[in-house]
Parts: structure tokens; C-alpha cells; sequence
């Protein structure tokens, strides 16, 4: 599977050590950056960056990583079809993809440790959507809501 994996400097050492990580459970990756922890930049740019990896279809899944979570995923969320979960537990990140199709999983360096952050993308890689009808309908929903957003404006 192709990774995509961007992270702002508060998650640079975590996306760097995940980056291996990942290389070594067989995925190919693509790093969009950051490439520093000493210069300050803006976590949108890099959930930018994943996002639209895999929107033209660079990648299948992405990792974003920032101090808390809270700020890629905010901001990751708000590109059209863009499913991205902040999980810091390894049934939120397998859940999150065989139920709520999620395509994005989000750390916090500031809130898990690395093993932890190891785990849970070893977790969230492995998932597969379930596709069971329940799921289905409701991921349907979740669509229409962001198209009849879209369309509002």
C-alpha cells in the first residue's frame, strides 16, 4: 500500500521514526514533510499536503501528526473526502477504518509516545473496511452532508 505521512515540527521525530516504520511493514511512502524541528511552520500545510496525496491518488492512506492532533485533523477534515481520526487507542484506529472508512489516521506528539504511535498505524494499516450495510449507509450520509455543503456555496 502507498503511505502518505506529513507532519508539522512538533511531529517531525515521530513522522521520521514512523516513516521507517512503515518502510519496514512493506509499504511504500511518500513524505510530504516537514523536514525540520527547529523551524516553526503551520500544521494546514501539511494536512494540505496528505490530503491531496491522496485525492489525486498518490497514496491510499496518510498519517498527519502535530503536537495535539487536534490541529491537522481539523484541518485535514475539511478537504472533500478526507476521512481523518486523532487516536490514541489501537481500537480507535482499527475501528476507524472498518467502520467509518477513515483514510487518514492523526497522532499527537505531544500526547502518545513512539511505540504507542508504532501501534497504532501497525493497527490503523491493517484495517479494511468492512462494508457491511450499516457502514455503507452511514458513510452515504456522511457524503451527502459534504456535498450538500459544498454545493452551498
Amino acid at each position: 500500500m502507498r503511505i502518505v505521512l506529513g507532519a508539522d515540527h512538533a511531529g517531525f521525530e515521530m513522522k521520521q521514526d514512523l516513516v521507517s516504520y512503515v518502510r519496514g511493514l512493506g509499504h511504500e511512502v511518500l513524505d510530504v514533510g516537514t523536514s525540520s524541528s527547529n523551524v516553526p511552520d503551520d500544521y494546514p500545510d501539511f494536512a494540505e499536503a496528505v490530503g491531496a496525496a491522496l485525492r489525486d491518488g498518490r497514496a491510499e492512506r496518510g498519517v498527519l501528526i502535530c503536537g495535539s492532533g487536534v490541529g491537522v485533523s481539523v484541518a485535514a477534515n475539511r478537504i472533500p473526502g478526507i476521512r481523518a481520526g486523532i487516536c490514541h487507542d489501537t481500537y480507535s484506529a482499527h475501528q476507524g477504518v472498518e467502520h467509518d472508512d477513515m483514510n487518514v489516521l492523526v497522532l499527537g506528539s505531544r500526547i502518545i509516545g513512539p511505540e504507542l504511535a508504532r501501534e497504532l498505524v501497525r493497527h490503523f494499516l491493517a484495517a479494511k473496511f468492512s462494508g457491511e450495510e450499516r457502514h455503507v449507509r452511514r458513510l452515504g450520509k456522511v457524503k451527502a452532508i459534504e456535498a450538500k455543503f459544498l454545493s452551498a456555496k
